[in-house]
């Protein structure tokens, strides 16, 4: 993609976050932008870099470590968001500063195991199926409360908030309530630590800034259509 176009797009998803944070009455900087970089390039990564962008988002394990090599001399805040299979928590554990998709015990337990003492806890998402979608992952609502119990014992994490992908939705209206719902139930925690909401992408970014995101992931209105 040319430099320019990346540089316009960026300009437009930062208006619309600072205007939909307007219209909820919250500071614009309360909302980080998280760039969805899966199957861009390093390129386009280093030319969002350099425009101040330093959050980026990946989803297959092998494919960030490759890019994270390429970029190894940029100051990168690298976040994991798709699914994690039992047998790649290690390089997770290894080469991110967040993972937003924690979906069961057993994988934030092998992730605090193998995140090195030598780097700082692991901040951790629970990725919460809010639609009740039969194809997504996710823990239910309703087992959301004994997750968040067992995964705050885990030494190495830093159980940050929650994740949430709902069913898509063209309406306005529909795409607030999921994310309000759940927002609702972690407030109802009473945990004050559990301050990140990872809500909200290129298609619903106003809803989920007006029901409480404090991350959007954002990746076609940054990069284009995936080709």
């Amino acid at each position: 993609m040319q430099s320019s176009d990346i540089a316009e797009r960026f300009r437009h998803v930062r208006s619309q976050i600072r205007h939909a944070t307007g219209i909820a009455g919250r500071p614009a900087a309360s909302v980080q932008l998280l760039a969805v970089s899966k199957t861009k390039s390093a390129a386009d990564i280093a030319q969002l870099y350099r425009l101040g962008q330093r959050h980026f988002a990946e989803n297959y394990v092998q494919e960030a470590l490759f890019k994270q090599q390429q970029l190894a001399a940029f100051d990168i805040s690298w976040h994991f968001i798709g699914p994690i299979q039992s047998n790649k928590t290690k390089p997770i554990a290894s080469h991110f500063a967040w993972v937003h998709s924690v979906d069961r015990l057993k994988i934030a337990q092998r992730l605090s195991e193998q995140r090195s003492e030598r780097l700082p806890p692991l901040n951790i998402c629970l990725q919460v199926n809010i639609s009740e979608e039969s194809s997504k992952s996710g823990v239910s609502l309703a087992n959301l409360p004994e997750l968040v119990s067992a995964v705050r014992q885990l030494p190495r994490l830093r159980l940050r908030g929650v994740m949430a992908i709902p069913e898509p939705e063209t309406n306005y209206a529909k795409q607030r309530l999921p994310y309000r719902n759940l927002h609702q139930a972690v407030q109802q925690l009473n945990d004050p630590s559990l301050d990140s909401y990872s809500f909200g992408m290129s298609g619903d970014l106003k809803a989920a800034i007006m029901e409480g995101a404090t991350m959007v992931r954002i990746g076609t209105a940054l990069f284009g259509e995936r080709r």
